[in-house]
């Protein structure tokens, strides 16, 4: 016990209080595998749905008619199109559910049905009427030159990487350290410590601490996968990528003490949790973009924090971005970060 006390007072409160905090989340295999194992099964099988593959025939149905055999006839040459006839009720019922995307009436005047906003239902409405035009006779000007966009750096899955990192950052942040100080202010291990010589600074900054000794092995697992595995590049550079997860591993724990600062309960704490992290798994770009959004919604979307970190992210694994650009994202991630670590300090409460 003597021996116990000087190593506690040669290494003080904050020292003991990470290394608890780490050995803690080491006893736990299921924080090591929604920390490391996850986002690796998560990008792979997102890569392989994702991968490099000629893009599928359009389902498209002609309606029965007395034009439906020779439009049928002309739609079946092309090879982008997947045809079949079916009756006008059949068609109907068929573009309803999904399992056509385009309909083209039997009648002497061609009628397509399909819904408009539907990516592949407005390129299969390009495809027939071109078909269609040219069986009837019409010229093309010329023949335009082909290029397929398939490089790393270009593919969805390059733009997917990045967001399932800054996902991750948050997830992990914020329910890895919300979750546990729920649980011990619920079992009153919190309690004991007004008692002992620790401050609530002491019992916060080990929670970050303990999170950043996680950091390099939890994104550095990740990219070396996608590297290695999809072929994601990294343009930019790796220190400047590395100081990037660093603050936003800082601003989303900064998050999970903000959201666990109060809580009892940890039906209390995923609620809050919820309420915070859903808006940003919808809004932040993870795996489209933010401009699919409409203006009016720019400024709530781009100043969450990780759209911010997902830009970055992006900027220099994607682009090969220098620091300068991205101050501005930057100083949003530090901004979080300290707005939320000092709320959680003040409201902070032990039991």
């Amino acid at each position: 016990m003597a021996e116990r006390s000087r190593r506690y007072a040669v290494r003080g409160p904050l020292t003991e209080l990470t290394i608890a905090r780490v050995r803690e989340l080491l006893r736990e295999p299921e924080a090591v595998f929604w920390v490391f194992v996850f986002p690796i099964l998560l990008a792979g099988i997102l890569g392989l749905a994702f991968r490099s593959r000629p893009p599928e025939a359009l389902p498209v149905a002609v309606a029965d008619g007395p034009h439906a055999r020779g439009r049928m006839a002309v739609l079946s040459t092309a090879p982008e199109l997947t045809v079949r006839t079916l009756s006008e009720a059949e068609a109907t019922q068929a573009l309803a559910r999904g399992h056509v995307v385009l309909v083209v009436s039997g009648d002497d005047t061609p009628v397509y049905a399909f819904d408009p906003t539907q990516p592949e239902s407005r390129t299969a409405r390009l495809v027939v009427d071109t078909a269609l035009q040219r069986a009837a006779g019409r010229a093309d000007a010329f023949d335009a030159d082909v290029v397929e966009l398939s490089e790393p750096g270009s593919r969805y899955v390059d733009f997917l990487v990045p967001g399932l990192l800054g996902m991750n950052l948050m997830g992990t942040g914020m329910w890895g350290i919300g979750f546990s100080l729920v649980v011990a202010r619920n079992g009153n291990l919190l309690k004991r410590f007004v008692a002992a010589p620790v401050r609530r600074s002491h019992l916060l900054a080990a929670q970050l601490t303990s999170r950043l000794i996680f950091l390099v092995p939890e994104a550095g697992a990740l990219l070396a996968f996608a590297w290695l595995v999809l072929g994601v590049p990294v343009r930019g550079s790796v220190i400047l990528l590395v100081g990037i997860a660093l603050l936003g591993a800082l601003a989303f724990s900064g998050l999970g003490l903000l959201t666990a600062a109060r809580p009892r309960t940890i039906e209390g704490v995923s609620g809050i949790m919820n309420f915070v992290m859903v808006p940003m798994w919808i809004f932040s770009g993870i795996f489209f973009s933010t401009d699919r959004f409409p203006a009016a919604m720019q400024p709530f979307v781009q100043a969450l924090p990780l759209t911010a970190l997902n830009d970055a992210l992006r900027g220099v694994m994607l682009e090969g971005t220098g620091l300068v650009p991205l101050l501005p994202e930057l100083a949003l991630l530090v901004v979080w970060g300290a707005v939320s670590f000092l709320l959680a300090l003040k409201i902070f409460r032990w039991q």
